[in-house]
């Protein structure tokens, strides 16, 4: 029974956690951009929302990260060797939004990470989660509602029955649209709070 346990949008029992990646279980990536740029001067993030092809291309797998970095470097006008390392250098661990995960995911909550992926050895978290939904390894990304939909598949489990955690916004709204409940992370315990309200604990079967 689930009775003690969160509910949805459409009120069925809340069964699983989709979280982000970059800027939720780690540090904020905008951050890190904004640190390249004090660093070496292009705005990243002006770069990405008048061009966001090379980043788009890159997240769906059309292209390698060398690709990437040479298309990104032009844009830039600088140098592309190490070009993604410099950008996200100083991204770190968020230890307690990854402990909220394990701890949820113990007390018998599905969890799934669903990320738009730069490389694949950046995730070093695999006992986090029961499914890992890349972008690059689907040739989607969010905010497809079929990356979503991927998600819930593999875990066997319904949009309603589902948390999702992402740091913007914009990734949030197909979400919500599917029938999930949706959580815009701003800080960490904000989130964890969020999410021990909504995700009430249960013991393993």
């Amino acid at each position: 029974m689930c009775r003690g346990r969160g509910s949805g949008i459409l009120g069925r029992a809340l069964e699983a956690l989709l979280i982000d990646w970059g800027g939720v279980l780690t540090t904020s990536m905008l951050d890190s951009f904004d640190a390249f740029q004090a660093r070496e001067g292009p705005d990243v993030r002006r770069a990405f929302r008048e061009d966001p092809s090379a980043l788009a291309d890159l997240e769906c797998g059309r292209i390698d990260l060398a690709t990437f970095e040479r298309r990104l470097a032009r844009q830039l006008d600088v140098p592309a060797e190490g070009l993604a390392r410099r950008l996200t250098q100083d991204v770190q661990p968020d230890t307690a939004m990854r402990e909220a995960v394990a701890h949820h995911r113990a007390q018998g909550i599905r969890t799934a990470l669903v990320s738009n992926s730069w490389r694949a050895e950046d995730y070093d978290v695999d006992d986090l989660f029961d499914a890992i939904v890349l972008s690059g390894e689907l040739g989607i990304r969010k905010p497809d509602p079929e990356i979503y939909l991927v998600a819930t598949r593999r875990l066997g489990v319904a949009p309603d029955q589902c948390v999702f955690v992402d740091d913007l916004g914009g990734n949030l709204k197909p979400a919500k649209a599917l029938g999930m409940t949706t959580i815009r992370h701003v800080t960490t315990s904000e989130t964890v709070a969020h999410l021990k309200r909504l995700l009430s604990s249960k013991r393993p079967s």
